[in-house]
């Protein structure tokens, strides 16, 4: 084989090399299409830009609503009730009869049967006096309603435990941001120390407590960070486990919201919204509509019958009709207890209606409480905390002040940060409150 011959050969077999590695590359590119594509269904926050999916308080509301599973399951309370209300206006069904007497085995031809034996066929029907029917059906739309108005309350408390939850992410996610600040920067300090140890600047003692106060801004910022997680993980089961990623965060200003308004208005908006206190009201319109359907059952139905008879080679008809007579029982009882379970409903709406009051009267007071240790934090003790640390670790490190001076204005500092979180958080907690208590969302 000649030199060219060889040569040819050789580049066709680079040329086969080639095209088959193209097309291993254009598999392998749909191949990861198809995983991208596949991932990116399967896992709702997957292949997002930006980090994982963070939520809103009020995204985080309507998710609750939308997929908590108590929620769902209250639902299909309402739909229950609606299906009693198709059984509520069912009309009674007729009832066929029938029968064939004086039969003979010994006779069974056509001639002894129409003449001797006797068939007997008819039909009765219940007719119900007193509007039974329309009351039993008034009767479940009431029950309907009040049902209505209980799930509603249920996603009034599901929203207000959804938002005290948000609110402790928010909190734990901006003390973590304390304790990251303040290990970073304790960092420098241990590092600062370290040298002047070296040179002989400071004592093994003063080292050694600065290094031991090292250890409390570590456990802080770990016990920050298990908290964040603990956090989120108790949102997300109100929010529907399976609506949110494993790594969702929240977002949104974890900050100071003032509210304008009196008591009496926010009572006055109580009294208007409120679910539970709608629910009482219809169960006082339930109530008398069970009382309705009683006195209505104490009326006795007619029953009517009509009968064909063939008997003796003869065709006749029959109408019968029947009726109780109400001498002893006139559902008096049920008429009664019906009666009182008015009073009943009408007492428990007037406990509700004032408990309504007193959960605005509540919150509103625990708001303006909470509003005024804010002001005191805001009003200038946040800066006098960060200045006096300043200060202490400026005089420190310069030899001006001693280690227990400073120690001492870092651990106030941090119990200044970490007391106005607190205190922010329980603010935001006694707005979500009064929002609850009021019944709405939107406050002045």
């Amino acid at each position: 084989m000649s030199g060219s011959q060889e040569r040819a050969i050789n580049f066709r077999s680079w040329r086969r090399l080639l095209n088959s590695l193209g097309r291993l590359q254009k598999l392998r590119a749909v191949v990861v299409v198809g995983a991208t594509l596949a991932c990116a269904l399967i896992s709702p926050g997957w292949g997002q830009t930006g980090g994982p999916t963070k939520i809103t308080l009020d995204e985080a509301v309507q998710m609750a609503l939308q997929h908590n599973h108590n929620i769902l399951a209250a639902r299909t309370t309402v739909q229950q009730s609606q299906a009693e209300e198709i059984t509520a206006n069912l009309r009674p069904d007729p009832t066929l009869l029938g029968d064939a007497e004086y039969l003979s085995p010994t006779h069974a031809n056509t001639d002894y049967l129409n003449n001797s034996s006797e068939f007997d066929l008819g039909v009765s029907y219940l007719f119900e006096r007193g509007r039974k029917r329309q009351h039993r059906l008034q009767a479940a739309k009431d029950v309907t309603a009040q049902t209505r108005s209980l799930v509603a309350d249920n996603e009034r408390g599901l929203t207000f435990n959804v938002a005290s939850l948000f609110v402790n992410v928010q909190l734990a996610e901006s003390t973590l941001e304390l304790a990251e600040l303040d290990l970073k920067s304790f960092g420098k300090t241990v590092e600062i120390s370290d040298l002047s140890f070296k040179v002989g600047a400071i004592s093994e003692d003063d080292y050694l407590k600065v290094k031991l106060q090292l250890l409390q801004f570590e456990t802080d910022y770990q016990q920050a960070q298990l908290a964040k997680v603990q956090a989120l993980s108790d949102l997300r089961q109100l929010l529907g486990y399976e609506s949110v990623s494993a790594d969702y965060d929240v977002a949104g200003p974890f900050d100071y919201q003032p509210v304008k308004g009196n008591v009496e208005d926010f009572q006055l908006k109580a009294l208007q919204n409120r679910p539970d206190l709608r629910a009482a009201r219809e169960g006082v319109t339930a109530a008398q509509s069970q009382y309705e359907l009683q006195k209505a059952i104490g009326k006795r139905d007619v029953t009517g019958q009509m009968n064909y008879t063939h008997a003796g080679g003869l065709s006749t008809a029959s109408f019968f009709g029947s009726i109780q007579l109400p001498i002893f029982d006139r559902n008096q009882g049920e008429i009664l207890r019906a009666s009182y379970a008015i009073n009943q409903a009408q007492e428990q709406e007037k406990s509700t209606s004032g408990q309504a009051l007193t959960d605005v009267r509540d919150a509103y007071e625990g708001l303006r409480t909470n509003d005024k240790v804010i002001t005191f934090y805001r009003s200038g003790y946040l800066e006098v905390a960060q200045k006096d640390r300043d200060i202490s670790e400026y005089a420190y490190h310069r030899g001006a002040a001693s280690l227990l001076d400073f120690l001492d204005a870092e651990r106030s500092y941090r119990a200044t940060q970490l007391a106005y979180r607190q205190a922010l958080a329980s603010y935001l907690l006694a707005l979500e409150q009064l929002r609850e208590a009021v019944g709405v969302r939107a406050l002045p």
